[in-house]
């Protein structure tokens, strides 16, 4: 039977090492933990390839090639995703669970491994707290790994004495955003292949195949109709003016991130995201879902309701939205209810102004925005899957008439020249 040697960490937080002999790796994990341990790492004595509750790659890593400090660094200036933000306050939280120290739960992080997170954070939070300051004052020094979302809920969390809770709520609400963005991006995938697909043939068809087929009609005294003359111009053009092509290209790139980055521009294209055929109603439910879900986490976790709506403001990616939220906070500090501001700004849907005003008048606003969340989320999964099932077809129609137009293009010359010979 395999052995696997291990390091784990007492309740006290005495490091304790051990070898066990089980049929895999995840029971040795299982027993380590039945014996009120928590595993920092696992190895097989014989392959020698340590875990820390997760299977390694087999492949080369770049990143090790370098320098310790410099792979901190680099590391540094990264944002997390948030898979990885959910992984590291869900590993606090369980060492916090297990009736560590805040210190010594934070000198453990440093051991674990935690992709986008750098060890070098665990570390100095470990020491500001060592200090004695708070968690929550520790990660205003660290703004490029935790938000002011992640930060006030911390604050929020030690102030009520419920920092454990806080952050299995705060694990799961960014674990819930990754999940999301899955979702969307695999929905995505299938799409941008064809796209990338069509454009490749056509590619291979202008600059290799097209000037063949030029050679052949040149050889012929016939006149060419006028799709096949199109596409002899626009198959010079690839092989000829490519440089232009491609000139052309970055131009209306830089052009467009021009507009972006512009006010009257940045407002346009958020507009036209939200109108847009098919996708602007997966943008907007996203949006919707994203607003109930941060605002409701907040003031779940006690975090006032003027502070939950400016960070709420901060996380939201759409300028529409961000103005709407401003103008609520800005009602709400003369005092009117959450619910008024939101139906004023007719940019919220009818759905989510009830259920807000029915948390007001039973108390429960958080419990109503995450269950709005809930909604949401479920008919984001259905609007992707719909979004799926309408572009495929688009595209695979486009692609047919791209290529019987090329394919019409190619054979009236050749009808042409076949009844010219008879």
């Amino acid at each position: 039977m395999p052995q696997f040697s291990y390091k784990a960490r007492k309740r006290s937080g005495e490091l304790v090492e051990g070898v066990l002999e089980v049929p895999d790796r995840s029971a040795a994990l299982s027993q380590i933990q039945r014996s009120g341990l928590f595993p920092i790492s696992v190895q097989d004595v014989k392959a020698g390839a340590v875990t820390t509750g997760k299977s390694s790659g087999k492949g080369l890593n770049l990143m090790s090639l370098l320098p310790p400090t410099l792979q901190a660094q680099m590391q540094k200036k990264r944002k997390p995703k948030l898979q990885e933000l959910a992984t590291f306050t869900t590993q606090l939280a369980n060492l916090l669970n297990s009736g560590m120290p805040l210190t010594v739960a934070l000198n453990s992080m440093t051991h674990l491994e935690t992709k986008g997170i750098p060890a070098e954070v665990s570390r100095e939070l470990k020491q500001e707290v060592t200090e004695g300051r708070a968690l929550s004052d520790a990660m205003l020094r660290q703004p490029h790994i935790f938000t002011d979302l992640y930060i006030n809920m911390v604050r929020a969390g030690e102030t009520s004495g419920s920092l454990v809770p806080v952050l299995r709520r705060m694990a799961t609400h960014f674990q819930q955003f990754a999940d999301v963005q899955a979702k969307f991006k695999s929905a995505m995938i299938y799409p941008f292949m064809v796209i990338c697909v069509g454009i490749l043939l056509v590619t291979f068809f202008m600059t290799v195949m097209m000037p063949k087929f030029i050679e052949i009609f040149n050889g012929f005294n016939i006149p060419l109709p006028l799709p096949t003359l199109f596409l002899i111009g626009v198959s010079k053009m690839f092989t000829t003016y490519w440089w232009l092509l491609g000139m052309t290209v970055v131009a209306l790139v830089i052009l467009f991130k021009r507009f972006q980055s512009s006010a009257a521009g940045g407002r346009k294209i958020d507009e036209w995201r939200m109108k847009a055929p098919i996708f602007g109603n997966v943008v907007k439910i996203n949006l919707f879902g994203q607003f109930a879900r941060t605002l409701g986490t907040l003031l779940q976790n006690g975090v006032p309701v003027l502070t939950a709506l400016k960070i709420t403001e901060q996380v939201m990616s759409n300028i529409h939205i961000k103005e709407a939220i401003s103008k609520t906070r800005e009602a709400v500090t003369d005092g009117k209810t959450l619910a008024q501001p939101l139906a004023q700004s007719k940019l919220f849907p009818q759905l989510m102004v009830d259920l807000v005003r029915i948390g007001e008048e039973t108390g429960d606003v958080p419990g109503s925005l995450n269950n709005l969340a809930d909604t949401y989320e479920g008919e984001l999964q259905i609007a992707l899957r719909v979004m799926s099932d309408l572009i495929g077809p688009v595209l695979i129609m486009v692609m047919a008439v791209i290529v019987g137009f090329l394919l019409l293009s190619i054979f009236l010359p050749l009808f042409r020249l076949i009844s010219s010979i008879h």
